[in-house]
């Protein structure tokens, strides 16, 4: 089972997404506009995102390319477009497959399974163990002692960013520059308030922290709990 989450205006192929994928056995969620498809993407942080290009509010094209900037979460786009060009763009712009409408719910769900066999046979590189926590890159899921975390963009970003570096001290300014992607000026009280949202979901707080380490006048540090 997958969680998958459709951005489609269309109602009534909208609903045969939704139900076809469902009957499958796959945890679904729609929405019908681009902007609200793309917060639903960052918030939920599916297994993969059906994508039509003709949505009213903004062009899908450019949602690709926004999910892109904040996630590699695979994407099947879904469209009636089917010029060639079109598709050889949308390709080389980071979608991994392109279905071209019309289609039956069953070849949806059939390309959906394909491309999910290809994704699971690239391994687990994607992915970050450190003891009870376990990081998903591609679909941005932290799961501590089993139980799913939620996490907002920022938070996610510099839980990965630390993970991906466990046991080793990271400057503030190394994670600020990464993380923000802009110079450093003195941002503690940003990553602090971060760093502490991230505390409380994982369990521990600053006193007494499980995973999360300030190295007091050098950096932070995820190490490996004993």
């Amino acid at each position: 089972m997958s969680s998958v989450f459709v951005i489609e205006d269309d109602h009534q192929i909208r609903q045969l997404a939704v139900q076809a994928l469902a009957d499958a056995g796959h945890v679904v969620r729609a929405e019908a506009t681009g902007m609200a498809g793309l917060q639903g993407v960052i918030d939920s942080a599916p297994d993969i995102v059906i994508l039509d290009l003709g949505l009213p509010d903004v062009d899908g094209r450019d949602v690709l390319r926004m999910i892109r900037a904040v996630s590699d979460v695979p994407v099947m786009i879904a469209t009636a477009r089917d010029d060639e060009s079109e598709i050889i763009e949308m390709l080389d712009a980071g979608a991994d497959e392109y279905l071209v409408k019309p289609y039956s719910g069953a070849e949806l769900e059939a390309r959906l399974r394909a491309l999910l066999r290809r994704i699971d046979s690239g391994g687990s590189a994607r992915t970050i163990d450190v003891a009870g926590l376990h990081i998903n890159l591609r679909s941005r899921q932290v799961v501590l002692d089993g139980a799913i975390v939620t996490c907002n963009r920022k938070e996610f970003d510099v839980l990965a960013f630390l993970a991906s570096r466990v046991d080793t001290v990271v400057s503030r300014e190394e994670l600020y520059a990464e993380v923000w992607r802009e110079p450093y000026g003195g941002a503690d009280k940003t990553i602090d308030v971060h760093v502490s949202w991230l505390r409380r979901k994982l369990g521990e707080t600053a006193a007494e922290p499980r995973y999360l380490h300030t190295i007091r006048g050098v950096g932070l540090k995820l190490i490996t709990p004993t």
